[in-house]
């Protein structure tokens, strides 16, 4: 299924991220995911479960490029589903 525009709905959203450090740049692939560095939503958990994982291009921890991130982009963890049905 394709997209009318850009960031438009979709059914599945899957973002690889990153591949045991590999590159690619084709038209189907770009490993590593090309704004990983840039969103805190993803650097925040990731620095957490991942905290000796580097960027296969920049060479910087997970934390490095969190802390370079400028103020903004809030984000929130989602609450326990579980807790949530009682």
């Amino acid at each position: 299924m394709s997209r009318g525009e850009r960031n438009a709905a979709r059914t599945l959203d899957l973002d690889l991220l990153d591949y045991d450090g590999r590159r690619s740049a084709t038209k189907r692939l770009n490993l590593p995911h090309p704004r990983l560095h840039e969103r805190r939503f993803v650097l925040a958990p990731l620095a957490e479960i991942a905290p000796q994982w580097r960027h296969p291009l920049l060479a910087m921890t997970a934390s490095e490029l969190l802390r370079r991130l400028p103020p903004g982009q809030p984000i929130r963890a989602l609450g326990d589903r579980r807790a949530a049905r009682r």
